[in-house]
């Protein structure tokens, strides 16, 4: 699909994320808002998780980061299309962005879109992409506190990975005290715990993924 943006689009937010929202569902592709921390392995999740779906998904990534493209070029080497928002000091990404960029992908060509967002667990919550969903990744060396000190972030995301379950005999990190937590600020999120370098609980998010995906074309 060929993208045309309008001036109006690029200088409001909510007809941004309208616009974005309209061309996704126009062309049946899911699109996944991905945010963290820095260094909670966005990255490596979605590494692993285009590795094991591309025999069956066709998918592409947005990058956003404050500068470089490492994580774009991380995402080309797997062979899947990747562009890259360079924010230049803003530490989320915003629809016009999003907008902006969409020309560059041939949407008819995409069944999943993942939108890798600033790391930041503050600015990203506040705005609306046109996504489908907004999944939030905590790793367990970060601790037990990030989920009752950034309860807007778990309150607008509707599943939280909890990656590197690997180090848990390492980290203080209690996993009974995060699902009550999370549980307590938003009780419709879900909370899946995961190793992105051992794989352990990959394959209830990949079948989440495929469960959002036939939601999304049956719409």
């Amino acid at each position: 699909m060929k993208v045309t943006l309008n001036r109006n689009v690029m200088e409001n937010n909510d007809e941004a994320a309208a616009f974005n929202r309209d061309l996704f569902n126009k062309t049946q592709t899911l699109v996944i808002n991905l945010m963290s921390s820095p260094g909670a392995g966005k990255t490596t999740i979605l590494e692993k998780t285009i590795g094991a779906l591309s025999g069956e998904f066709r998918m592409a990534v947005i990058e956003g980061d404050i500068a470089t493209e490492r994580d774009a070029d991380r995402i080309r080497a797997l062979g899947a299309p990747a562009v890259q928002i360079a924010t230049e000091g803003e530490c989320h990404l915003d629809p016009r962005m999003v907008a902006k960029v969409l020309p560059e992908i041939d949407l008819d060509t995409v069944d999943i879109l993942f939108i890798e967002n600033v790391g930041n667990l503050v600015c990203p919550s506040e705005f609306d992409l046109g996504q489908n969903h907004r999944v939030v990744v905590l790793s367990t060396p970060e601790g037990n506190d990030k989920i009752p000190k950034y309860p807007l972030m778990f309150h607008v995301t509707e599943l939280a990975l909890i990656n590197k379950i690997d180090l848990i005999p390492y980290v203080a990190f209690d996993m009974d005290k995060a699902e009550k937590d999370l549980s307590g600020i938003n009780p419709k999120s879900r909370l899946l715990p995961v190793s992105a370098k051992t794989g352990e609980g990959f394959e209830t998010w990949l079948n989440w993924i495929k469960d959002a995906y036939q939601a999304c074309v049956k719409q």
